[in-house]
């Protein structure tokens, strides 16, 4: 039944039009024009900085953006009443989006890999194998904050609220400009914000070779942890 249920919900993420917009289109075209432009003050090869900046934004595209409107119009035409009123158990409707999120984040991980490779993007080696639960803390993290969203509000205005906040985090929290190149406070606000905190994090051990430090795993885990409280508290089915 998880099987089932995953494989549905990840094929409805990748046959939606505007999430194959938020998810993957949007992301190439940052990662190949910021990669090629020279925006901002950032290191040559400039793909090797903007690629961790670009899988933070992937993430939260699909894992918030993408969820919240997908939980908003469910609600709306009542799939998730349905659904709640079948043999499959609660929990399996839950792990299966969740596993369908983490599916479509792998997925985008390795298109825009390869992408990124083909612009000369070079990792530190020692750095990809924990980049892996840095992605997924950040998808639980932005997927609580999508719950959140989704969960309580009118489709409508889910809509409208999903795509402000992703702008505001694109532009606010260290993904289309390093947050060493945002003005005074918004700067130093980046890092406090999902978003910033999982650049930061990529960043540290894609480009650096380093670990992530306490801080960006510390904010992630508190992003996520009072989202996913705040929703069970205010999610409805309708």
């Amino acid at each position: 039944m998880l099987a089932a249920q995953t494989k549905i919900e990840a094929l409805l993420i990748i046959r939606h039009g505007e999430q194959a917009l938020l998810t993957l289109i949007i992301p190439l075209a940052l990662l190949i024009g910021l990669s090629t432009l020279h925006i901002g003050t950032v290191p040559e090869p400039r793909v090797d900085s903007v690629m961790p900046r670009i899988l933070a934004l992937a993430v939260m595209s699909t894992a918030f953006t993408g969820q919240a409107i997908a939980l908003g119009f469910d609600r709306r035409y009542g799939v998730l009443k349905r659904l709640s009123a079948t043999a499959l158990p609660r929990w399996t409707l839950i792990s299966g989006r969740i596993l369908a999120t983490l599916l479509v984040v792998a997925l985008q991980a390795v298109v825009l890999g390869i992408a990124a490779a083909l612009l000369g993007w070079s990792p530190a080696l020692v750095g990809l194998l924990p980049a892996i639960p840095l992605l997924v803390l950040g998808t639980l993290a932005f997927g609580a904050a999508g719950v959140l969203v989704g969960g309580a509000l009118r489709a409508e205005i889910v809509l409208a609220v999903a795509n402000a906040i992703w702008f505001v985090l694109l532009l606010a929290g260290g993904l289309a400009l390093p947050a060493s190149d945002l003005p005074g406070a918004v700067g130093l606000l980046a890092g406090y914000l999902p978003s910033g905190a999982l650049a930061e994090a990529l960043d540290a051990v894609l480009v650096q070779g380093a670990l992530p430090g306490l801080q960006p795993i510390a904010v992630l885990a508190a992003w996520g942890a009072v989202c996913g409280a705040v929703a069970i508290r205010t999610t409805r089915l309708t």
